[in-house]
């Protein structure tokens, strides 16, 4: 393509859109259902489908660890595989802002491409906008995602019992703190990296240990102190936090020292939050620490009685307290 940038003629539908769509997703996208026609022709396996949507504006396009192409496939991928499902075919939606650069583009998708074959999942069919300059920042994508629940298998957060054992995936809060960093608007040198990934593979490898877990989330926009409010009020439960074991890398904690951040409320793009009975726990630790996006797999509390829609923290030296449930936009545009 000779042009170098987006232009407004890339969404007029006509031959420069044809050469976008030919030259930068048809390259990378291209599998036996990908599409020119209004619709893909699919096949479903019988049993249940999982179908999930969301948006992607991310600001910074580009981050370390990643980008808004591969967060837009693993951000899809994991809500499909929260409820246990195994992602089948991708859809995606481009609202590109003119003048936005046709090498940046082509990196976006070149980092779907790769995530998308990664967790195993292909896409299918798609949609390309151009904005007028200013109308957007860069590039804007949505994807939808539909995938097939294996027999046996059911996760919501009203599943959530007494008893229960609280486990996180890794250390918690990095996507937050690399996107709160790659901003600069502090003028914090931390050399923080993304969590982002697909973790579809990772929950399969779960279910094959046991099936017996009621709660898998993805803790993203409001991190995993969200994630667990939303549960106490699907559930009408409490949580029991052991602060002491909650795995949060030191220049992530060093970062929200410095500006009073929680790291219990920064995202995540790679973690998961999994509640399930304490007699599944040696089985899912083990799942989880042989693959590599859950080395740092830990327990890090449980579900009680007491405290219905309450999280408890117990703190390093022996204390108690509530966490305060999160109010407002902590800090807006990380996926």
């Amino acid at each position: 393509m000779t042009d170098q940038t987006v232009t407004l003629a890339h969404g007029a539908g006509g031959k420069q859109t044809n050469e976008l769509i030919e030259q930068v997703f048809h390259a990378h996208f291209a599998n036996p259902q990908f599409t020119g026609d209004d619709a893909a022709v699919l096949a479903l396996p019988e049993g249940r489908v999982a179908m999930s949507t969301d948006g992607f504006i991310v600001s910074p396009w580009e981050f370390p660890g990643g980008n808004i192409g591969k967060l837009s496939i693993c951000g899809t991928v994991n809500d499909l595989a929260c409820m246990g499902a195994v992602p089948l075919y991708l859809t995606c939606a481009f609202v590109i802002e003119e003048g936005f650069p046709l090498a940046n583009l082509e990196k976006i998708a070149a980092a779907m491409e790769k995530t998308a074959a990664e967790a195993g999942v292909r896409i299918v069919a798609g949609d390309t906008k151009v904005a007028g300059k200013g109308q957007c920042d860069g590039v804007f994508i949505t994807t939808t995602g539909i995938g097939v629940i294996p027999e046996g298998v059911t996760t919501s957060g009203t599943l959530a019992q007494p008893g229960d054992a609280v486990i996180v995936s890794g250390d918690i809060g990095r996507h937050g703190c690399t996107i709160l960093l790659a901003r600069n608007d502090f003028g914090i040198d931390a050399d923080v990296t993304s969590d982002c990934a697909p973790l579809c593979g990772m929950v399969g490898e779960m279910l094959a240990a046991t099936k017996n877990i009621h709660v898998i989330r993805d803790a993203t926009r409001g991190g995993v102190g969200t994630v667990l409010y939303e549960i106490t009020g699907q559930a009408n439960v409490g949580v029991k936090l052991n602060a002491s074991a909650i795995p949060v890398d030191s220049r992530v904690k060093g970062t929200c020292g410095m500006l009073g951040l929680e790291p219990l409320y920064l995202a995540c793009e790679g973690r998961l939050v999994i509640i399930a009975p304490q007699s599944e726990v040696p089985a899912l630790l083990e799942a989880l620490h042989g693959n590599k996006y859950g080395e740092g797999a830990a327990v890090i509390g449980e579900i009680t009685a007491e405290n219905p829609g309450r999280v408890v923290l117990e703190t390093e030296i022996g204390t108690q307290t509530l966490l305060p449930q999160p109010k407002g936009e902590l800090l807006p545009r990380i996926c």
